[in-house]
């Protein structure tokens, strides 16, 4: 194979610009204060408040025709000895993360949001795009980071009386044997 055609190393801290290069990115700087902007392996990357999550959401929807929101889901970063962290942006244990797609631009964009472990809270994104629904509960069910205004916010894939959320990184990993709801074998 070539070397024209190999894609590249992607090692190292993803290319931070002060500037999008990307109009919908720069348009939600510009909307959004604080927003902070990165290039991540070619794709757009916008940091928001995380008060601002929805709100971002709906332009996104509206205004620049991304009318899909592909996953949304949750990073712990309590055991992270490394962490790629954009200039003027503080670091929170958890980001929750949303990739959004628009068939009209041919693009995709990720918001992600710093979530403080004092307070693992974020806006629901179904009243803007109502597939996150089981999304948003899966991640509350597993990173316990809620999200105001869900209409069921209820656990997913945990038995009801579980305690705690399995993919936090607060205990070593395999320590709690897990049953997941539904399973024949109780172990």
């Amino acid at each position: 194979m070539s070397d024209e055609v190999r894609e590249p190393d992607h090692e190292g801290e993803p290319e931070a610009l002060t500037r999008p290069d990307d109009d919908v990115a720069a348009a939600l700087c510009d909307r959004f204060p604080g927003a902070v902007f990165f290039s991540s392996h070619g794709q757009s990357v916008v940091y928001v408040d995380r008060s601002q999550l929805a709100d971002a959401a709906q332009y996104l929807r509206d205004d620049e025709q991304f009318t899909m929101c592909m996953d949304v889901t949750a990073v712990d970063h309590l055991v992270d000895g490394v962490r790629h962290q954009p200039p003027g942006l503080v670091p929170e244990r958890f980001e929750v993360v949303a990739n959004f797609l628009s068939h009209t631009r041919n693009r995709r964009i990720r918001l992600i949001c710093e979530v403080p472990a004092s307070d693992p809270s974020v806006p629901s994104l179904t009243g803007v795009y109502p597939g996150t629904n089981f999304p948003e509960r899966e991640v509350y069910d597993l990173m316990g980071i809620t999200f105001d205004g869900h209409p069921d916010l209820v656990r997913i894939l945990m038995p009801d009386d579980w305690s705690g959320h399995p993919l936090r990184k607060d205990d070593p990993s395999a320590r709690v044997p897990v049953t997941f709801k539904g399973d024949p074998r109780p172990r």
